[in-house]
């Protein structure tokens, strides 16, 4: 059967540091909720309590099922320092199949609790 690509997406978080960025990466591809996590160096500008703030900041970029998201998200505030992490999905709408069933296998069937 050929999963749907509507069935993956991206999961964006942005984290303070590249030590809690590779942490919180390492353990969504350990519990195999990721498949795979990019992690890019970005400049943040956001209001957070009225006040304009620009940090530097990591990005992941987390390829994984649409149907692990509740699970990841669950995860990832359970590692992530800020009151109110950046978590959000993006589907796949498209992709190269052979990538795609690559995400497939390696998040698939493991005893998630």
């Amino acid at each position: 059967m050929n999963p749907q690509q509507s069935d993956y997406c991206l999961v964006f978080v942005s984290a303070p540091s590249i030590a809690k960025a590779k942490e919180i990466a390492t353990t969504l591809v350990e519990t195999r909720l990721a498949a795979c996590v990019a992690i890019a160096e970005i400049d943040s500008i956001d209001v957070w309590d009225g006040k304009i703030n620009c940090d530097r900041k990591w990005q992941l970029q987390i390829k994984t099922k649409s149907d692990l998201f509740s699970q990841i998200s669950i995860k990832i505030k359970s590692i992530h320092p800020d009151e109110v992490p950046e978590i959000i999905a993006v589907p796949i709408t498209s992709g190269s199949q052979s990538y795609l069933d690559s995400i497939e296998e390696r998040v698939k069937q493991l005893d998630r609790d």
